[in-house]
């Protein structure tokens, strides 16, 4: 398997993973807002991911190639639609912003994490 395939696969399952992790630490570490926010936060962003990750594979995959304005347009009413979600759920006093900050970054640490360890295995591939 190449490394992108193996990068991609890593992250997508890490992403549900670390999004369990810091949902259950957050309700068992901190306020019922800050977990809210760190549940709604990683299941928006870790949602986003697949959808964009579904986007790109339909848009790339011959023999069905879409253009790059159907994508854009795409990813831009991903981008609207969460920035709603966001609004209103801060608005809302439904979560702790620095909870939802914590939530969004879930896929950011699934992508550092698959870095890191590919580093580790690329260096001691070269040890040997």
């Amino acid at each position: 398997m190449d490394i992108q395939k193996r990068l991609l696969k890593f992250v997508t399952r890490s992403n549900w993973v670390l999004f369990a992790l810091f949902s259950l630490g957050g309700w068992w570490l901190a306020t019922p807002g800050f977990a809210r926010g760190v549940l709604f936060g990683g299941l928006l962003v870790t949602v986003n991911f697949h959808l964009l990750a579904r986007t790109l594979k339909k848009a790339l995959t011959p023999p069905y190639l879409s253009s790059h304005n159907s994508v854009l347009a795409k990813y831009y009413m991903r981008f609207i639609a969460s920035g709603i979600i966001i609004f209103v759920l801060i608005a809302g006093h439904f979560v702790n912003p620095l909870g939802l900050i914590v939530g969004l970054s879930v896929v950011v640490a699934s992508i550092i994490l698959a870095t890191l360890l590919e580093v580790k295995n690329l260096i001691f591939k070269e040890a040997v």
